[in-house]
């Protein structure tokens, strides 16, 4: 017999939330999906607002929510450094006075809850690759901290639930994550060099190209999300969830204009202040916990997100 649970989903208008929201939904539960459409946007859920079993309710997670629920997914919060930037202040509030929020509701209600943290909290890491062991290497006064500070200190939040309150968490670590839905200018690199490219733009890369980021395609990802809430109460995380595959930026640009077909000639700027020049998950806590490992190429999971781009652009 089906046990159809209600799940709250806060950022569910969102990139990751989206598909979350309509793999939830397959999967047969009610789900209440929360957003303040500060990045997230109607169009992403658009196929579901119509399905008897989602709701779609505006709302800040930085203000308390009264809902009953099963389980809940906290992935409010703008990722992109172009957003988080923006307004740094909110970014930090809806990280930590977001977590307190759903963190009280899941107290009071029983619900087992889920952080959608970063590999963010690792900083610019000094180890390769980043185990969950690894402590970090964080600037707390840059101009990236809003979001690293905020995610780190909402991990902190976590696990002081668990021990105070026996709280059921599920931490998950997200690294480089892409697929449609994408914001087209959240100026992140995949999104960024498939808009160029799709533009007849020159592609903009930042530093000489030869960081490196593992790219983990949005299936994969969500996969992983339903497989760590699914797991026994003593698997809390933080788990790594991405892609251990490792390309230089340069790699990526090149590929991303090769699939488009694209004129566009490559052209290099300066390197944001803090921007990590590794990025790579060590995954083996997520294969023997969750048995879960990427299945999606990077040349398959850019071919679908270019497609949804050209029906934007």
């Amino acid at each position: 017999m089906h046990t159809r649970k209600r799940i709250l989903v806060t950022g569910g208008a969102g990139f990751i939330g989206s598909h979350l929201c309509a793999r939830l939904v397959t999967d047969g539960h009610d789900v209440l999906c929360v957003d303040n459409f500060y990045t997230g946007t109607k169009d992403n859920i658009l196929s579901l607002l119509d399905h008897p079993h989602f709701e779609l309710m505006r709302h800040d997670v930085t203000f308390p929510l009264y809902v009953e629920m099963d389980e809940i997914y906290n992935l409010a919060c703008p990722a992109s450094p172009v957003h988080y930037q923006y307004d740094p202040v909110q970014t930090t509030k809806t990280s930590v006075h977001g977590a307190i929020n759903m963190l009280g509701l899941a107290k009071r209600t029983g619900a087992k809850i889920f952080q959608a943290s970063t590999s963010e909290v690792y900083g610019d890491p000094e180890v390769h690759p980043q185990t969950e062991s690894y402590k970090g290497n964080v600037n707390p006064i840059g101009p990236r901290s809003c979001y690293d500070e905020g995610k780190r200190c909402a991990e902190t939040l976590f696990f002081d639930y668990r021990r105070q309150h026996q709280l059921g968490i599920k931490v998950a670590r997200i690294f480089n994550t892409y697929g449609p839905n994408m914001h087209p200018n959240d100026g992140r690199v995949v999104s960024n060099f498939i808009v160029q490219a799709l533009r007849g733009e020159d592609i903009t890369i930042y530093g000489d190209g030869a960081q490196t980021r593992s790219f983990c395609y949005i299936d994969d990802l969500v996969e992983g999300f339903v497989r760590l809430m699914a797991s026994d109460d003593d698997v809390t995380g933080p788990v790594n969830l991405g892609n251990p595959g490792e390309f230089t930026i340069k790699q990526l640009a090149e590929l991303v204009v090769e699939k488009t077909g694209a004129k566009s000639q490559l052209i290099y700027k300066p390197l944001p202040e803090d921007d990590p020049m590794q990025r790579c998950p060590d995954i083996t806590l997520a294969k023997q916990t969750l048995d879960w490992a990427p299945s999606v190429p990077l040349e398959q999971g850019l071919d679908k997100t270019i497609a949804y781009f050209e029906t934007l652009i």
